[in-house]
């Protein structure tokens, strides 16, 4: 029979990997159910770990949920700011980038829809202090420097583009649990790519031939 883990701090070594595994859980499961919904006995049971080894790493349960939006949300404001360094910000370029992060974390949209965009969600004050600036704001300044270099057209208001490059990118991973089984949309490696492209072509040439 498999042993049963022990008690108490686990070894040096496995610190990674379970605070890691942990992560991971919360993020899917404030995600799947919301904050209020997600106890800590939940996510330890979707590990497999003692709840009292979820406390040891991460204390309250608000901190949970900060330290699992800051892990998800963390590659794409990095990738944003190199952006920033660069100075150039094609179209092309932002969709890759937040399709990729979702792709590589689906949960990401859900959790930030209801948690952070939704009236009430547990995550706002917390996402507007520590990655407004760094996500919704600095990609319409992004992109208002690709308008001034000429790369996008003239009148468009950078702040709207920047919403709707979200919106475009976010809601395939939304709906998924619906595009799925009545859409016969697929989210494998193929499915993501066209979903990647077929953004990229209407960006480009809008809906008309």
């Amino acid at each position: 029979a498999e042993k049963s883990r022990p008690q108490g701090r686990p070894p040096r070594e496995e610190t990674t990997d379970i605070r890691q595994q942990i992560m991971n859980a919360a993020v899917d499961l404030f995600a799947q159910q919301g904050y209020a919904a997600t106890s800590v006995r939940i996510i330890a049971e979707r590990v497999g770990v003692n709840p009292a080894m979820i406390h040891y790493y991460f204390g309250s349960k608000e901190a949970r949920l900060h330290a699992a939006l800051e892990q998800a949300l963390e590659p794409l404001a990095e990738a944003v700011a190199a952006m920033q360094r660069q100075q150039e910000a094609p179209l092309e370029e932002i969709i890759s980038l937040i399709i990729g992060a979702f792709a590589s974390r689906p949960s990401l949209p859900i959790l930030m829809t209801r948690e952070v965009m939704l009236p009430g969600g547990m995550l706002q004050e917390h996402f507007k202090k520590n990655f407004a600036h760094r996500l919704g704001g600095a990609l319409p300044q992004l992109l208002l420097g690709e308008q001034t270099q000429g790369r996008l057209k003239a009148g468009l208001d950078p702040r709207l583009v920047a919403q709707v490059l979200f919106g475009l990118c976010a809601f395939p991973f939304i709906s998924r649990s619906l595009a799925e089984p009545v859409l016969g949309v697929s989210y494998d490696d193929e499915g993501i790519r066209k979903i990647e492209n077929n953004i990229k072509e209407l960006l480009q040439k809008g809906f008309y031939p």
